[in-house]
């Protein structure tokens, strides 16, 4: 299965440059995600954009697969990568501001997914986890009478990128999924996390 990480936000609320090379206990936040579905199995491809050279930069340096979106926002980057690439299966779509993802998270987002029979599958983490992991909390919704964030991974049928997709929501309670990279709040909550828990 593929992957796709979406790193073409310049992080502005950081002012730590690059949103995706932020420094997470000394290595880029996007290596972390990297990582995590490199050891799932999956094929990665990072789609950049013109507000990320450093990051295309450092992918190439790397010799991890990118794709260079014009940078109109994340849902059109996203379209237009999965077209370009052609894809037409089943793909991971994940944002690249999770650094305490790994692997073993991965396996029951995959599980559910096909066990659902639907196109699309969002992942979401309980609010009051995303509290008492980092604190702040930028949207919530009501997924199956709980009080959820989305967790920034997703799985979309490439075959239908174009349109609405029947969607398994799906909440799942693991504290790695619980902090997205906003602030340097977040960051430093990223950094208490990693150090208690290695990936």
């Amino acid at each position: 299965m593929r992957a796709l990480i979406m790193a073409g936000g310049a992080g502005s609320r950081l002012r730590l440059g690059e949103k995706p090379l932020l420094s997470i206990k000394n290595r880029p936040m996007i290596s972390y995600v990297i990582d995590a579905f490199s050891q799932s199995g999956c094929e990665v491809v990072v789609a950049v954009s013109p507000r990320t050279p450093m990051t295309q930069n450092w992918c190439r340096t790397n010799e991890i697969d990118l794709f260079r979106a014009s940078g109109v926002d994340f849902i059109e980057d996203m379209k237009e990568a999965v077209s370009a690439l052609d894809e037409t299966q089943p793909l991971f779509v994940s944002v690249s501001d999770i650094p305490c993802i790994n692997a073993g998270v991965l396996v029951p987002i995959l599980e559910a997914y096909n066990k659902s029979g639907m196109d699309a599958c969002s992942v979401w983490v309980l609010v009051d986890l995303v509290h008492s992991c980092r604190g702040g909390v930028t949207f919530r919704q009501n997924v199956h009478n709980i009080d959820a964030c989305p967790a920034g991974v997703n799985i979309v049928n490439g075959n239908h990128i174009s349109v609405q997709q029947d969607e398994l929501q799906l909440v799942i309670p693991d504290p790695r999924l619980a902090i997205n990279v906003n602030t340097r709040t977040d960051r430093d909550a990223a950094e208490r996390f990693l150090q208690q828990h290695p990936a």
